[in-house]
């Protein structure tokens, strides 16, 4: 009777590498995540997050989407000159273990043309693309101000 065990332990060994090398790419988490409100009929909104790399590997965010909005794209506010204004952001890197924070006055995601009117409360669904063409999507909160700090 032939024995298994080097097939058993070829498929474990396998399964480990994949595992492994699935840990080893980069893993982007959306955190704080809001979307300020507007008066009705505004054309333009402002998305806001921290956004961490807890992967091994360094990660580009490429583009943005949501079904919410007519376009979406990461921007970033700049003053030159002792003149502010927003320039569109081709992609934005993460090295492993980096953050970075999109808040007023900074980096952010420029929501346009909202499909539907967003009273505070509401809740929007927004993707990140990577350069590997994955998708991170995440739930934004409609709000006057940035959500609290979780305490953990």
């Amino acid at each position: 009777m032939p024995s298994h065990r080097p097939a058993v332990a070829l498929i474990l060994a396998l399964a480990c590498l994949a595992a492994g090398a699935a840990h080893a790419a980069g893993q982007l988490v959306v955190e704080q995540a809001w979307v300020r409100a507007a008066p009705p009929g505004a054309a333009m909104l402002a998305g806001y997050a921290r956004l961490s790399n807890r992967g091994d590997e360094a990660i580009s965010i490429e583009s943005v989407d949501s079904p919410a909005f007519a376009h979406a794209s990461l921007h970033e506010t700049r003053v030159e000159n002792g003149v502010s204004g927003m320039r569109a952001l081709p992609a934005l890197v993460l090295a492993p273990g980096a953050s970075v924070e999109l808040a007023p006055g900074g980096k952010h995601v420029m929501l346009m043309q909202p499909k539907t009117e967003l009273a505070s409360g509401a809740h929007v669904l927004l993707e990140f693309v990577l350069g590997d063409k994955r998708r991170v999507a995440a739930d934004f909160v409609v709000a006057d101000a940035a959500p609290a700090e979780s305490p953990h």
